[in-house]
């Protein structure tokens, strides 16, 4: 029997193929349930182990007949951005095979060559990196400044042209129906692809009523106070959604520098002296319209904090203009509702000047939203909405121009504070770090001086 024929020696080595594991027969086995039948692997020291094939052999082997390689070099660009690994390969082992004596030189020259060639590429990562953060910042800096824009705008108009806030809601909607040509410009469905159509619907809802929300408590409200209740309501949600619904902590900075910013819209909603009197009684009426009206205005955050936190998570199956269609169409049937909620007035705009300013402040809308969306695929939502805070200081100053109120001391200081928590959340987030570039380059050298790679 062939068995029999493979035993009859007292040792005996076979080697069939890189893919079969070498093996040894002996007479003596200790534990084997066939007596005088013994296999086990060669051990460094042991009689033939230096016949066995190694694993960098079963490598090369792989490497040079798998149709793997063969598709990839038919399939690789002739052009790529940082070059190919064989030929960088190739230029390492030229030293070697040129240098004869001196290739311990040549693999050092190498080794640093192909050093410099990680960091360069280490490098441009890096730098496109940085360049997507600085365009994500610059987009949510011009949202904030769009944000702002669009609280004067819908305060003039109310004031100047009696057009009610829910109205012009209703025409910004109307008019951002036209977003639906992106989506079938590129081929994809308006509301969403498959499997996530209802989530997509519960984001556009959770967006929509926050606008209608915010926009019905104008009425009750202060547009100053509305606005930066609703601010202030969406960032601490956001925050805190975000971590119990996608799992996504805040840094110990970020947390203390949002922190800061809320500390500044508080200090904003502080009330004047004229409204802290008590010596005058207040009326029932007039205090429970301002508390329905506050009511709205955190509302008004809870629900944008959901739609912050839910395009969060279809980031990467819903794009920026799909998003845009489902928040206008929802927007165009829960603004009526809300408008025969409230039975406010309905007003068209009668002269040139109304209908520009109503387009100004649908143009403002759109940025807003273009810019804020897309910083949603890269940032936490609480990020993003601290960034909008900027729209408070932006409000009261194109407020100054337009209309001269002199700001308290404590609505000053309260924007100072939120401009100063932006621009450091965005220092911190832009400006390199000396320390920690240094650190992140020793870990590559020691990454690339260690012998496994």
């Amino acid at each position: 029997m062939e068995s029999t024929h493979l035993l009859s020696s007292s040792k005996k080595r076979v080697k069939i193929h890189p893919h079969t594991v070498t093996a040894k027969y002996a007479t003596h086995t200790p534990y084997s349930p066939q007596p005088g039948v013994h296999t086990h692997f060669p051990q460094p020291g042991d009689d033939g182990y230096d016949d066995a094939p190694s694993f960098e052999d079963f490598g090369s082997f792989l490497e040079e007949t798998s149709d793997r390689k063969q598709l990839t070099e038919s399939r690789r660009w002739p052009l790529t951005l940082f070059g190919s690994r064989d030929k960088e390969k190739d230029t390492a082992l030229k030293p070697q095979a040129a240098g004869g004596g001196d290739g311990s030189e040549g693999a050092a020259k190498a080794a640093k060559g192909s050093g410099r060639g990680v960091g360069e590429q280490l490098a441009s990562f890096g730098e496109a990196s940085v360049s997507a953060s600085r365009l994500t910042w610059v987009g949510l800096l011009g949202a904030a400044l769009a944000h702002g824009c669009l609280i004067v705008l819908t305060r003039l108009a109310s004031e100047h042209f009696s057009l009610g806030p829910l109205f012009l809601l209703l025409v910004r909607s109307i008019v951002q129906l036209s977003s639906v040509a992106v989506p079938l410009h590129r081929g994809e469905n308006p509301f969403g692809p498959e499997g996530y159509r209802l989530r997509l619907l519960c984001y556009g809802i959770a967006y929509s009523l926050s606008l209608c929300c915010a926009y019905s408590s104008l009425t009750f409200v202060s547009p100053g106070n509305a606005t930066t209740t609703w601010r202030l309501a969406t960032t601490a949600l956001s925050a805190t959604l975000a971590f119990l619904l996608l799992e996504e902590r805040l840094g110990l900075s970020d947390g203390i520098t949002i922190a800061a910013g809320l500390c500044g819209l508080g200090l904003v909603l502080l009330p004047t002296a004229d409204e802290s009197n008590t010596d005058s009684p207040t009326d029932p009426v007039t205090f429970w319209r301002g508390a329905f009206g506050w009511s709205l205005s955190a509302l008004a955050g809870l629900w944008m904090a959901l739609a912050l936190v839910g395009y969060r998570s279809l980031k990467e199956r819903v794009g920026v203009g799909t998003a845009l269609f489902t928040v206008s169409w929802t927007g165009c049937l829960l603004a009526p509702a809300s408008l025969a909620l409230l039975q406010e007035g309905w007003s068209w705009p009668m002269t040139a000047t109304a209908w520009g300013l109503v387009l100004g402040l649908v143009a403002c809308s759109v940025a807003a939203f273009l810019g804020m969306t897309h910083a949603l695929t890269r940032l936490h939502p609480a990020l993003v909405s601290t960034s909008q805070s900027l729209e408070v200081p932006v409000a009261m100053l194109l407020h100054l121009a337009v209309l001269p109120l002199v700001p308290t001391a404590p609505e000053v200081v309260g924007n100072v504070m939120v401009i100063l928590s932006v621009g450091w959340l965005v220092a911190m987030k832009l400006l390199p770090s000396r320390g920690g570039g240094r650190r992140q380059r020793e870990e590559y050298e020691e990454i690339l001086d260690s012998p496994i790679k």
